[in-house]
């Protein structure tokens, strides 16, 4: 069966960058379908309530959806778990809570997504760093260590599929995310945060890279972040 309008899938689709996201793929005129634990107030496209660490639940729904609407043209794992405590307060419980929404999560939507893009002809998969992908800081020796293993994850997945067409891409995002949560959390002027508008134009970008200028990494950051 024929799909006119191709399927955008973000895991993580929560308020703010997750919902930009679907957003800006909705305005390119695809078909935006979000996944998360927490279905926001009001959802862009369809929203699917679920664990993302699930290995039952996540091949099923996301087979389902592309019964539905094809394979998905692009993917985005956007998904977030952050413990910051010092090392000697933090549990093995929390390492593993990272690593599972984190990166168990990466990987079921990856096994879940590329093959069917291959078959499909191609398409972008692009996953959100932090700051801490890069560097360790102290009181984040969890969610660093997850989000350095999310990266290699996604150096052998564009090595392995790049060759077949898919567009494997790592974004670091380094600073904070403007929304109403964050402004509250942080205090921060909004000048020197990023707006989630802004980073979306730039998945969005990404995912229209021609096949001889891929980028596999992208950093970005405020005008104002140090670095």
């Amino acid at each position: 069966m024929g799909h006119d309008n191709p399927l955008a899938l973000v895991a993580g689709a929560g308020a703010g960058l997750g919902q930009s996201l679907l957003a800006r793929f909705a305005a390119a005129g695809l078909t935006p379908v979000g996944l998360g634990r927490s279905r926001p107030a009001e959802p862009v496209g369809a929203f699917h309530t679920l664990d993302l660490a699930d290995e039952r639940a996540v091949p099923d729904t996301i087979a389902e959806i592309i019964a539905d609407h094809g394979p998905p043209k692009i993917v985005v794992h956007n998904t977030a778990e952050l413990v910051i405590s010092p090392f000697s307060d933090t549990t093995l419980q929390d390492y593993q809570k990272t690593w599972t929404s984190m990166v168990q999560t990466a990987v079921l939507l990856a096994q879940a997504t590329l093959q069917p893009m291959v078959r499909a002809g191609g398409g972008s998969f692009i996953v959100s760093g932090a700051t801490a992908s890069l560097r360790g800081g102290a009181k984040f020796s969890a969610f660093a260590s997850a989000k350095f293993a999310l990266r290699g994850l996604t150096q052998s997945l564009a090595r392995e599929y790049q060759p077949a067409g898919i567009h494997v891409c790592h974004v670091i995002l380094d600073g904070i995310i403007d929304s109403a949560r964050s402004r509250d959390r942080h205090g921060l002027d909004p000048t020197r945060m990023m707006d989630p508008a802004d980073i979306a134009e730039a998945y969005w970008q990404l995912a229209q890279q021609p096949r001889s200028t891929w980028t596999q990494e992208l950093d970005l950051r405020p005008a104002s972040e140090g670095f």
